[in-house]
């Protein structure tokens, strides 16, 4: 099983890297490739809304030649996709968002002369967040959004796990929050295997 995980933080040594950091590790133990895509190091500009990418039924069909056809190209290759990103303004970072939207778009052929195939259709999403507030409070909306965007485009959402960060005069990175991001990736690894468990809900 090969895991894909897009990190989606400015801030290499921050709380979202330590949470995914754990979860790498784990997953890695546990059999599992692993490929992180930094996208603060990537150029992935906004969607121009232009349309082209519909037209083009086997493949991105994108006029922007920026870092998005080799990112999409790592996501098409794994079996589990990974959204690591921090919570600002109750959603994901713009990296992230900039993704997201091109993807969804030149990755499904929903809007073209002729309707073509959704080139993400079964693969697996989970994501890895961190936020400020309570995190049914400060997560709600992004993780709403993300099993939105799999539905779109024919994907299975597997959980979300989050945890709270509660300020700078608090540690972060402590054994319960790794040791929450070793169980997230058994549960993933888990799901994502033939004759896994059912997957348990976060």
């Amino acid at each position: 099983m090969n895991v894909t995980i897009l990190f989606g933080s400015p801030r290499p040594a921050g709380n979202t890297a330590f949470l995914t950091d754990a979860f790498q590790k784990a997953c890695q133990a546990l059999g599992a490739g692993t490929e992180r895509i930094d996208l603060y190091a990537r150029d992935i500009r906004p969607c121009l809304g232009c349309m082209a990418c519909q037209d083009c039924p086997d493949g991105l069909g994108c006029v922007q030649r920026d870092g998005f056809a080799p990112v999409f190209r790592s996501m098409l290759d794994c079996d589990v996709l990974v959204l690591a990103t921090p919570i600002y303004a109750w959603y994901c970072t713009a990296p992230m968002k900039a993704l997201m939207d091109r993807a969804i778009y030149a990755g499904n052929k929903n809007y073209g002369r002729v309707k073509g195939p959704a080139l993400l259709a079964g693969k697996r999403v989970a994501s890895i967040a961190t936020c400020g507030y309570p995190p049914e409070k400060g997560a709600d909306l992004w993780e709403a959004g993300l099993k939105r965007w799999c539905r779109h485009g024919k994907m299975e959402y597997l959980g979300m796990l989050c945890r709270r960060d509660l300020g700078r005069g608090a540690p972060f990175g402590d054994e319960e929050k790794a040791r929450a991001a070793r169980e997230f990736a058994r549960t993933v690894c888990r799901g994502c295997t033939p004759d896994g468990d059912e997957l348990e809900r976060r």
